[in-house]
């Protein structure tokens, strides 16, 4: 019997096992391929204290210091959830099963993917999910951003502060965004509208050079960002049936409590931090989870 179970291996994962090995909870970390959204950057330069480093060398980091302040870890997928009375039961993939009185869940998001060709091999080479995160890697270079909505003009704006030129492909002539974003971006002079398009591949020779679009013209561009947003991966909680809002994030007060008792979430999959997917607030989320566990522990 553990205090508490933390599911997932990632930058929210870890922060919350070595918080909650400093207030002497008995705890593990279950997740498969550490690293959640973080994999898909090929450096990282905006978690404070580190100028630049491979996401790589970040999660080794966050996972050697909670496994020197106490923490299990244990890189397996969990593919069962229970709850039976106040105790959470837990099997992973190759049969293992464990119990918690407490259990908080870091599974993050998926990003929705195009599904071009050559989308999975550039990912981090070229192929981006996330303009704030990787959008200092294209500093005054060409970039093509795609889709139509909110996600997609924001990001339009905050990569033209950064980037030579943006393209912005929209497979239609209208956008789903605010109006505000939309006058935004048609007012600056390094954005253009490529409509009525869809992309169909990148191209390179050492570095991407080109996006291919499926009317046959070619964009000129050093690196793609797709906005199509993400969704919640909130699957191994369906049958616990916690209260999700429009978007599919899981609903957590401000001690990151969902709506089942006993139940925490942190990070990209809740609808705390105003839903800024960032590595510092992931962490952030999950250090006040363990913290709100070990409270909840000490009232009996």
């Amino acid at each position: 019997m553990y205090d508490v179970i933390i599911i997932w291996a990632g930058s929210a994962g870890y922060p919350a096992g070595m918080y909650a090995s400093r207030y002497k909870l008995k705890n593990i970390i279950i997740g498969g391929q550490p690293g959640g959204a973080l994999a898909t950057s090929h450096k990282v330069e905006n978690y404070p204290g580190i100028l630049s480093a491979p996401w790589k060398e970040i999660m080794d980091n966050f996972k050697e210091h909670a496994e020197v302040s106490g923490s299990e870890v244990l890189h397996e997928m969990v593919n069962e959830l229970n709850k039976n009375w106040e105790v959470f039961e837990v099997k992973t993939s190759t049969g293992k099963e464990f119990q918690a009185k407490k259990l908080i869940l870091a599974t993050g998001n998926n990003y929705r993917k195009l599904w071009f060709e050559w989308e999975a091999e550039f990912l981090g080479k070229g192929v981006s999910y996330c303009a704030t995160c990787d959008g200092m890697f294209f500093k005054n270079r060409d970039v093509v951003i795609v889709w139509g909505w909110d996600s997609a003009l924001t990001e339009c704006l905050y990569l033209s502060e950064l980037c030579n030129k943006v393209y912005l492909v929209h497979r239609k002539d209208t956008f789903r965004a605010e109006n505000i974003w939309i006058d935004q971006a048609k007012s600056k002079e390094n954005i253009e509208f490529v409509l009525n398009e869809e992309v169909l591949s990148v191209w390179w020779s050492m570095f991407m050079e080109e996006v291919k679009l499926k009317s046959g013209k070619s964009l000129k561009a050093d690196g793609i960002f797709v906005a199509i947003w993400s969704d919640p991966n909130t699957a191994l909680v369906e049958e616990l049936s916690p209260k999700k809002d429009d978007e599919g994030c899981l609903i957590v007060d401000k001690r990151q409590e969902t709506t089942i008792p006993g139940l925490y979430a942190a990070g990209d999959v809740t609808t705390n931090s105003n839903k800024f997917k960032q590595t510092i607030m992931s962490a952030a989320e999950w250090c006040l989870a363990a913290d709100s566990i070990h409270e909840d522990l000490l009232k009996g």
